[in-house]
């Protein structure tokens, strides 16, 4: 039952582009108490954001045994294989993700990241790069841009985003920049925006429900960055 609910309420949320965080609040809202105790998801993402990756993918990977028509709903799971280093099962987890969300503009970009880190690179990975629709967010479409051209006038896009956008919009480009930075092997940029995403407003005020605010102090977590410092003052 659980199961079931997840997937109506999924398949409508991502009717569109949607954020991830109202992707995660969704499917547990309509599902009684007890039941979201047990729920795989939920409790796959709580692994996550507490750095339990592995037992992530795990869960996730129990929901798709229950029930294989639940797998292009489970884009928590990709972002666990990123961080997992398993980055061709990342891949496509993402593609399958956008056979059901075809406007999701981060699914895309996820996607090209994985692929970069099997191919050698951004560059050798677009030409497979994924078709979606227009995403209704500034900063994603900018991000979206980066990821395709990587242009410098496109990084400075993002960047100004960063710098003078609204409170979601500096938190997502300063993710998504640290992101463009690791896909290209520059370490020590792809730290600082990583660090400055998770000392953002956003990312300290009321929306640490967001699962990419979490997935930036995984990040964190997982590269050492830091001295861990932004993450254990959380």
């Amino acid at each position: 039952m659980a199961v079931v609910v997840f997937l109506s309420l999924c398949s409508a949320a991502r009717v569109g582009t949607t954020s991830r965080r109202a992707l995660l609040l969704a499917p547990l809202a309509a599902v009684p108490l007890a039941a979201q105790a047990a729920n795989p998801v939920r409790e796959g993402m709580t692994a996550f954001s507490n750095n339990r990756v592995e037992e992530a993918i795990e869960l996730y990977d129990s929901v798709i045994r229950a029930n294989p028509a639940s797998k292009p709903y489970l884009w928590q799971r990709g972002l666990a294989l990123y961080y997992a280093e398993r980055f061709a099962d990342g891949a496509e987890q993402f593609a399958s993700d956008v056979q059901v969300n075809s406007n999701d503009t981060e699914e895309q970009i996820w996607h090209l990241v994985c692929l970069a880190q099997v191919m050698g690179g951004l560059e050798a990975a677009r030409p497979l790069k994924l078709t979606v629709g227009t995403d209704r967010r500034p900063v994603m479409r900018a991000a979206q841009q980066l990821f395709l051209s990587g242009s410098l006038a496109d990084e400075s896009r993002l960047s100004e985003l960063a710098q003078r956008g609204d409170a979601s919009e500096r938190f997502y480009a300063l993710l998504y920049l640290s992101l463009y930075y690791e896909s290209l092997v520059q370490p020590a940029k792809a730290e600082q925006r990583m660090l400055e995403a998770v000392e953002t407003d956003y990312a300290r005020g009321g929306n640490r429900s967001d699962p990419m605010v979490e997935l930036a102090r995984v990040a964190i977590l997982r590269r050492n960055w830091g001295g861990r410092r932004a993450v254990a003052a959380r």
